[in-house]
C-alpha cells in the first residue's frame, strides 16, 4: 500500500510560505509592542517624578502611573494583534470583555475589594511609603503600597502583606504622622520620700538625655498611690518619632532618671505584703467596726499602726513568757 503524501506537502509548503510571508508584519508588530512597552515605564516614571514633586497626593502618583502603563501595553497589545492577525478586530475583544464581566466580577470580589480599597488609600494618604504604622498586632515601615495590598517591613527583618480592605476598614496607628512624639514611662518613689525633689530630680536627668526636645517641655506627674510606692508618669518628646529613636531616648532616659535617684537618695520600692496573724472568731474580735488592719480592736480603742520589726519583737516577748511559764 502507498501512501499519498501530495497532500500533506502542499499544506505545510502553503503554510510556511503564508508564515514567510507574515513574518514581516510579525516583527512590526513584535516591535510595535516593545516599544508601546518602553513608552509606558517612561509614561509611569514620568507621572511618579511629578508626583513626588507635590506635598500632597503623592502617593496618587503610584496608581496614576500603574493605570497609565497597563493602559498603554494593553493598547500596544491591540495594535500589534491588528498588524499580525489582520481577520482580528478590537471589537471582538470588548465584546469578549464585556460577556465575561459579570462573571468575573463574582469571581473575584475581593480582589476588586482590595483594588478599590487600594485607589482610595493612595488618594487619601492616610499613610505614605515609609510611615511606620500599626494595625491590629503588625507594626512596621510601609515599604510598598499596590492596588491590592500594602508591604510593611517589621522591625525584626519580616515583611508583612495585609490587603488595602483591610488597612481602610479597619484602624490603622500611623507613628510617624507628625514630627514629634511623646514617650512616657512609670517610676515609683517610695512612700516617705519627698515627691517635688524627686520630681525636679528626674526632671534635671530628663533635661540632660541628647535628643529630648525642650518644647514642648518635659513633665512628672503623680499618677497613682499604689501598694507600695508613689507612682509619677514621666512624659518627654522626642524629634523625629520613629521606632529607633523612640527606645534609644527610652533608654537613655530611664539609665539617667534612675541613678540620679539612686545617688540622692530616693528609694525606688519593689512590691511588698504585710501578713497578718490573729484569731478571727466573734469571742475574740470585739467590736467589728472599730478594727483597723484587721486586728482585734481592745477595750482601748483602736490600735496604733506598728511596724512589722516591732510586732515580730512582741510576739517574741509574748512566746518567752509563755514558755517561762
Amino acid at each position: 500500500m502507498q501512501f499519498d503524501l501530495s497532500e500533506a506537502t502542499r499544506g505545510v509548503r502553503e503554510m510556511s510560505d503564508g508564515f514567510v510571508q507574515r513574518l514581516p508584519y510579525l516583527v512590526v508588530a513584535l516591535v510595535c509592542l516593545i516599544a508601546f512597552y518602553f513608552a509606558a515605564k517612561g509614561v509611569r516614571s514620568g507621572i511618579r517624578r511629578v508626583s513626588a514633586r507635590r506635598k500632597q497626593h503623592q502617593n496618587v502618583g503610584l496608581v496614576l502611573g500603574r493605570l497609565a502603563q497597563g493602559a498603554l501595553v494593553f493598547l500596544g497589545l491591540l495594535i500589534a494583534l491588528v498588524i499580525a492577525l489582520p481577520t482580528f478586530k478590537p471589537a471582538q475583544l470588548v465584546e469578549l470583555l464585556g460577556i465575561s464581566s459579570v462573571a468575573i466580577g463574582f469571581a473575584f470580589r475581593d480582589i476588586l475589594q482590595n483594588f478599590l480599597a487600594g485607589i482610595l488609600l493612595l488618594w487619601n494618604e492616610p499613610f505614605r511609603i515609609g510611615d511606620q504604622i500599626r494595625i491590629g498586632e503588625h507594626e512596621g515601615e510601609v515599604e510598598n503600597i499596590e492596588t491590592r495590598a500594602t508591604m510593611i517591613r517589621t522591625y525584626d527583618g519580616r515583611r508583612i502583606v495585609i490587603p488595602n480592605g483591610e488597612l481602610f476598614t479597619n484602624p490603622v496607628t500611623v507613628n510617624t504622622a507628625f514630627n514629634q512624639r511623646r514617650v512616657e514611662y512609670d517610676v515609683g518613689i517610695g512612700y516617705g520620700d519627698d515627691i517635688e525633689t524627686a520630681r525636679e530630680l528626674i526632671l534635671q536627668s530628663i533635661r540632660s538625655v541628647e535628643g529630648v526636645i525642650a518644647e514642648p517641655a518635659p513633665e512628672v506627674l503623680v499618677y497613682e498611690l499604689a501598694g507600695s510606692s508613689v507612682n509619677l508618669r514621666v512624659r518627654w518628646w522626642i524629634e523625629p518619632p520613629r521606632r529607633k529613636e523612640l527606645l534609644h531616648s527610652r533608654d537613655a532616659v530611664l539609665t539617667a532618671i534612675k541613678a540620679t535617684l539612686v545617688e540622692n537618695g530616693i528609694d525606688l520600692p519593689f512590691p511588698t505584703q504585710h501578713i497578718l496573724f490573729h484569731d478571727q472568731t466573734e469571742e475574740t474580735d470585739g467590736d467589728r467596726s472599730r478594727q483597723r488592719e484587721g486586728w482585734p480592736a481592745s477595750k482601748a480603742g483602736v490600735p496604733k499602726p506598728r511596724s512589722i520589726a516591732s510586732a515580730l519583737e512582741a510576739a517574741a516577748k509574748v512566746s518567752r513568757e509563755r514558755d517561762a511559764s
